[in-house]
């Protein structure tokens, strides 16, 4: 599970591929083949009611001493749930509607703010295996026995802490840009990202715009379309993540790049590792 930590950020379009070819059966692939028809009305009657992610109800469900907030879409398709791990700083609204919307059209989706992040209460984690086990905690309290999980960047870090310490949970994982414990490069992660922080706020500009994109042209416009795509919500938006926390999952990352290296041969899940080396939008 070789990676470059200090570019670990993809495609949105290649992260919804990749999520499409990993979570769908076969069967449920050559059934698509055969019935276009029907589910472009089951999309179009989707959205006729108006449920996406811009405009899903944010709920909450109290776990111990957190209260968690979550978002959820395509309870009604059944099968097993996606969960989705966020990445560092990142709270409901910095997932990409057009991957939540494209997943939920043919699965459960569900994403969720661990303890002390947005608008879940508590005192946040400075150690990863902290947030799995708070991230099982939010599962189990939803009453999920398995599921799928889908770690970007610094949740592909607690979906490994997950399965490692809960293997009956998962189901199959996918792991985009992300990297294992003590990995090349990791512990400079939050170095990086501060600076990015200060470039963007002495250019005035979103960090997203330096953290994600290329500052060739395609790619500043590609990042500004990005941007306006988490701005669609206008409603009930999540609360921005706390600057405590912020450091606290600086230290989470720091202390992940410097831990000995986990032994990968007892995960027996499907794993699908997408990672971005040298990415240019042409």
């Amino acid at each position: 599970m070789k990676t470059n930590a200090m570019q670990h950020l993809l495609k949105a379009a290649l992260v919804g591929l990749a999520m499409t070819a990993t979570f769908l059966p076969a069967s449920v692939a050559a059934a698509d083949a055969v019935s276009t028809e029907m589910t472009q009305a089951q999309q179009a009657s989707s959205q006729a009611v108006g449920v996406s992610w811009k405009s899903v109800a944010t709920q909450t469900i109290t776990a111990g001493d957190v209260s968690f907030a979550y978002r959820e879409l395509g309870k009604q398709n059944g099968g097993t749930p996606v969960v989705f791990l966020a990445h560092l700083a990142a709270v409901l609204d910095n997932w990409n509607p057009r991957i939540m919307d494209g997943i939920a059209a043919k699965h459960h989706v569900i994403a969720f703010d661990n303890r002390g992040i947005g608008a879940s209460s508590g005192s946040p984690s400075n150690a990863m295996e902290q947030m799995a086990d708070d991230a099982i905690t939010f599962i189990n309290a939803i009453g999920f026995k398995q599921v799928d999980l889908f770690g970007f960047s610094m949740g592909g870090m607690i979906a490994q802490e997950i399965v490692l310490k809960e293997p009956q949970l998962v189901r199959k994982m996918i792991l985009a840009g992300t990297g294992p414990a003590g990995g090349s490069g990791i512990s400079n992660v939050g170095g990086v990202a501060n600076y990015d922080l200060l470039r963007a706020t002495f250019t005035g500009q979103d960090p997203k715009q330096y953290l994600f994109f290329t500052r060739t042209p395609n790619g500043i416009e590609a990042g500004k379309a990005f941007i306006r795509r988490l701005q669609e919500r206008s409603a009930n938006r999540d609360k921005e993540i706390a600057i405590w926390a912020y450091v606290k999952q600086l230290q989470a990352l720091n202390a992940w790049g410097q831990k000995h290296p986990a032994d990968f041969s007892v995960i027996k899940q499907p794993v699908l590792v997408v990672n971005g080396a040298d990415q240019k939008f042409v």
